[in-house]
């Protein structure tokens, strides 16, 4: 699978609107809702990079073992 600029595109897109929604908690005092959105936000982008991540380790064995056995 070819990866581009959306990829980036949307991981900086979660970390603004994760930084948005944890701003507009903190300011109302609910920090403890503030810090599970953020953690969540964290989760979904670490999920996506460890995709990306096993796909490359993926093309990697591919290249170097030429056979998926």
């Amino acid at each position: 699978m070819a990866y581009d600029v959306n990829t980036i595109f949307q991981i900086a897109g979660i970390g603004i609107v994760v930084a948005m929604i944890h701003t507009v908690l903190k300011q109302m005092g609910k920090e403890d809702w503030a810090q599970w959105v953020t953690l969540i936000g964290f989760v979904v982008v670490l999920y996506m990079v460890a995709t990306i991540v096993n796909d490359l380790f993926e093309r990697i064995r591919s290249i170097f073992l030429f056979s998926g056995g």
